[in-house]
């Protein structure tokens, strides 16, 4: 399996095997990349929220058939598909992640925000329970990357506690820090708020994984 030395996926090395790898950044995809991405976001949001009569589903479908056939012969490895190595894009250009705004505080925390959209939905106007849990993985697991001096760790567990609803479609704050770091565990916590409001918290181990694990 190959990476890219430079990022620009012309100039491949070979992955170190049976270790964990970080992804290489490029900027593969050019200036559009991130317009694609909000495109496809958008596509998702609509297909949980558009009722649109039987004939526009029928060519909607068909242009996504077309979409993908234009796609599918470019079809790469995670070493050289752009998605997740678009540094210079929010969520380093993956459509997974849930949309967030991320910084390092002046006192070694992290503060941001989060915006579920229509494809987050669960019932009622309510973020998917699922999609909170992925949240804090997420946030928690930079986290862990951003305030220690670990560069490869897993997940050990991930605990969420559902407070109160949390809303599609709204500004929300998140909040993080390193609890402590033991050994090679690194103990995280976290917030999500809606102003002064605790829609949910939690918290995560994550170990740092040694030379040659997965």
């Amino acid at each position: 399996m190959d990476a890219d030395q430079d990022g620009d996926g012309r100039t491949p090395v070979a992955v170190a095997g049976g270790g964990f790898n970080s992804p290489v950044p490029t900027h593969r995809g050019g200036p559009d990349y991130g317009r694609f991405v909000e495109a496809v976001r958008t596509l998702q949001d609509l297909t949980r929220g558009a009722d649109a009569p039987d004939d526009v589903v029928t060519a909607a479908a068909d242009a996504i058939e077309r979409v993908n056939r234009l796609l599918a012969p470019f079809e790469a490895d995670e070493w050289h598909a752009p998605s997740g190595r678009r540094m210079d894009l929010p969520n380093r250009g993956s459509i997974l992640s849930v949309p967030v705004d991320l910084r390092v505080t002046e006192d070694g925390r992290i503060s941001g925000t989060a915006r579920f959209r229509r494809f987050h939905l669960g019932r009622n106007g309510a973020v998917h329970g699922g999609s909170l849990a992925h949240l804090f993985d997420s946030l928690l697991g930079f986290t862990a990357f951003k305030l220690s001096d670990s560069t490869k760790q897993r997940t050990a567990y991930l605990h969420v506690n559902y407070r109160k609803i949390a809303p599609i479609d709204e500004e929300l704050r998140v909040e993080s820090r390193i609890d402590r770091i033991e050994g090679r565990k690194i103990f995280v916590a976290g917030r999500l708020l809606d102003g002064d409001d605790v829609l949910c918290d939690a918290e995560a181990l994550f170990v740092m994984l040694k030379p040659g694990q997965p």
